[in-house]
């Protein structure tokens, strides 16, 4: 999927010239001149010719070849088509249609027009193709290899033997899916995905319950980190070591008291919801419930230094995430 990109990106791409996202927002970014002067250098620099209009008569905004630059009122749109009653723009990411009177009450008159010359392209083009893809592979590579230990983890342990072990392992990715949605959302990362699961209990529910300082454990470390931690760390210690299952479904117990805080919290104190916290109550429940259904909290207390051991673990990834995050933070201000 494409991520947002700039006016400047998306009018490359209408105007087919070849550019990477990266790249073209980039230059966008440190255009010398923040006017319609410096855009103009810039489709320049492209292979790009440009001319710029002021229009006596607005309804010619519609016999211009498109696609083009217009100022509306409250800044620039890219024009991509028009037919005898609308004009199609694109605005923010979207696309947007407008009666033709409309739209020419809202323009200023200014209009850039754009002219691609036979070499147009980004300056650099294949350098920063190359290291697009090569990126773009990283990622699948990343998650291609972190599957396969996933999958070898899972059969090695056997936990394929048991229902209750196979529907654990799930609820496992399950949280550390859901809590690394609720990590984007406490360092404030722009997620889709995080914000229509937010929305389906109460819209910015999510933003509201994560910026009080009970979403804080003790103060120090957000409920998100401590969530992605804990779901991580129980797979982890599921697949190398599952003979020691019994200890994960004793830490599963000590914190179950806390889904029960969390929910009375955010119906009687907040009157809000975070979906995405929600979740996260749920699955520890789901969680309980599997341990229980396997017979594992039989002889939670026979494997004390494991235990120790286990919770030693926690700590430690916890301390080492919320570093990074607060190291996140310090770059982001």
């Amino acid at each position: 999927m494409r991520r947002k990109g700039s006016i400047f990106s998306d009018f490359l791409t209408e105007l087919e010239v070849p550019h990477t996202l990266s790249a073209s927002d980039a230059a966008f970014a440190g255009m010398n001149f923040q006017s319609l002067f410096g855009f103009s250098r810039l489709l320049n620099s492209y292979g790009i010719d440009s001319d710029a209009y002021t229009l006596t008569d607005k309804d010619e905004a519609t016999v211009i070849p498109v696609p083009y630059l217009a100022q509306l009122k409250d800044g620039f749109v890219i024009v991509t088509g028009y037919d005898d009653d609308s004009v199609t723009y694109r605005c923010r990411e979207r696309v947007l249609t407008k009666p033709k009177d409309q739209f020419a009450d809202s323009m200023t008159g200014v209009v850039l027009l754009a002219y691609p010359r036979e070499n147009a392209g980004e300056p650099n083009y294949g350098k920063h193709r190359f290291f697009e893809i090569a990126s773009s592979v990283k990622l699948w590579l990343l998650i291609v290899c972190s599957a396969v230990l996933a999958v070898f983890g899972f059969v090695e342990a056997g936990l394929w033997k048991n229902m209750s072990t196979i529907f654990l392992t799930l609820v496992n990715f399950a949280g550390i899916g859901v809590t690394w949605l609720l990590i984007l959302k406490s360092l404030k990362v722009s997620s889709g995905s995080a914000d229509k699961i937010c929305g389906i209990l109460k819209e910015h529910g999510c933003d509201t319950v994560l910026e009080q300082k009970a979403s804080k454990f003790f103060g120090l470390f957000g409920w998100s980190e401590v969530g992605f931690t804990y779901f991580t760390l129980s797979t982890i210690y599921l697949f190398l070591f599952p003979q020691y299952i019994g200890c994960l479904a004793l830490i599963n117990g000590c914190c179950l008291p806390f889904t029960v805080w969390s929910i009375w919290y955010q119906r009687f104190r907040l009157h809000t919801w975070c979906t995405l916290c929600v979740i996260t109550q749920c699955l520890l429940w789901l969680q309980f419930f599997c341990y229980l259904s396997g017979g594992f909290w039989s002889g939670v207390f026979d494997n004390i230094v494991p235990l120790m051991a286990m919770g030693a673990g926690y700590v430690a990834g916890l301390m080492g995430l919320n570093r990074v995050m607060t190291f996140i933070e310090k770059i982001k201000k």
